[in-house]
């Protein structure tokens, strides 16, 4: 007689739990914790987009839109996205509305792997991209990337892993590094994309927070339009979280793939979010010029005070987070940040949840307002000051 958990399919059993999740499993059970952990604006969604959803609520539009999503919305999508990653997109058959990123990469993968294709990604990166590529049935093949190089995605380690892949999935600004890819880099990596014939799935939800320039998209350069799904999003810049809207643009073909694989598995985004989403983005100069700015004043404060306790890290030029070299106190990633946890009630996420090559290394997000950053800063200061193994300036030149 079987049991509940013989039932289980084997690659859906073999995919581990998230290590961030079960980290703040553990957070949640503590008081007094300051949490720079969870990848999640500190603010709430600007009053105009939140009075958008409450006024389709209070008029009744409660019913399905299109599976595509409302053509009202893909409009807004198609001048927003012309306007902020280059290419011009037909809200008639290029844009497909998703209930958050997470689910766009998981509709793009489906759509286009065929069991056992490979997948190459760049890590450290996001817990889900390798559990997704595992539940398409596909082989993922990591590539890594080096504090030495900024993190940055080398396009000569792209060339070589290209053999027998399928498709690359990018993520810049990157989480959890903040690295960004842009100029020569980027039109190297584009000129491999078009030599190896390799389908792009570019994640760019975190394009807003941008530091030094305007952001650039692989989808832009020559070539690239016809060979990537490039995906977006609400939640992070927009504050809009628990709206959970994400989009797709690509060309017309892989769109209706994946609407075949949402109209039978989701239908369509909640309408109310749809409605929000379309206030956001006729806003959205405002909203993300305001998010930018206060994240960059988070980003250089939270970094210094860090550095003054012996814990460097790369400057991110992009999303909103830190990802901070720990290797120089002895301690490994998990360790320091349950030390960290336990006894100065900090929560910041193991760099090994996000690939082995995040080992030696913790982020921490400055997604928080300035007041709990300083007290964190300063609990992560007196911790680090306890530990016996190196002194601070010692710590910094290690880590150099």
């Amino acid at each position: 007689m079987k049991t509940p958990g013989d039932f289980l399919a084997d690659h859906v059993r073999a995919v581990p739990r998230s290590g961030i999740r079960d980290f703040f499993e553990l957070v949640q059970k503590r008081g007094d914790v300051i949490s720079l952990g969870i990848g999640e604006p500190d603010s709430s969604a600007p009053w105009g987009v939140r009075e958008a959803a409450i006024y389709a609520l209070e008029h009744g539009r409660t019913g399905y839109t299109s599976n595509l999503g409302s053509l009202k919305l893909r409009r807004e999508i198609a001048r927003y996205a012309e306007k902020t990653f280059g290419p011009a997109y037909d809200p008639q058959s290029e844009i497909l509305v998703s209930v958050g990123v997470s689910e766009a990469i998981d509709l793009a993968l489906r759509a286009v792997l065929n069991p056992g294709e490979t997948v190459l990604y760049h890590e450290p990166c996001y817990v889900s991209y390798a559990p997704s590529i595992a539940l398409a049935h596909a082989r993922g093949r990591a590539i890594q990337t080096r504090p030495e190089t900024g993190f940055r995605l080398d396009p000569a380690e792209v060339a070589r892993a290209a053999q027998g892949a399928k498709v690359l999935l990018l993520n810049f600004p990157t989480n959890p590094t903040g690295a960004v890819m842009a100029g020569k880099e980027l039109d190297a990596l584009a000129k491999v994309c078009v030599e190896k014939d390799l389908l792009v799935i570019s994640d760019e939800i975190y394009a807003e927070l941008t530091y030094e320039g305007r952001h650039e998209s692989i989808v832009s350069r020559p070539g690239m339009r016809e060979r990537t799904i490039l995906l977006h999003g609400l939640s992070k810049a927009f504050a809009m979280t628990g709206f959970r809207i994400g989009y797709a643009c690509a060309p017309a073909p892989l769109i209706e793939a994946m609407m075949k694989i949402h109209q039978y598995a989701i239908l369509c985004a909640p309408t109310p979010s749809q409605e929000a989403a379309t206030e956001a983005l006729k806003e959205a100069a405002t909203i993300t010029e305001e998010a930018r700015n206060t994240y960059r004043i988070r980003r250089d404060f939270l970094r210094r005070r860090l550095e003054e306790a012996g814990l460097p890290s790369i400057r991110p030029d992009g999303a909103f987070y830190l990802f901070v070299d720990v290797r120089g106190t002895g301690l490994s990633s998990k360790d320091f940040a349950m030390r960290l946890l336990e006894e100065e009630r900090v929560a910041v996420v193991p760099g090994e949840a996000f690939g082995p090559g995040g080992e030696g290394f913790v982020r921490c997000s400055y997604a928080t307002s300035l007041d709990r950053l300083e007290v964190a800063a300063e609990r992560m200061l007196r911790f680090v000051g306890r530990l016996k193994t190196v002194s601070p300036a010692s710590l910094v030149a290690a880590s150099r």
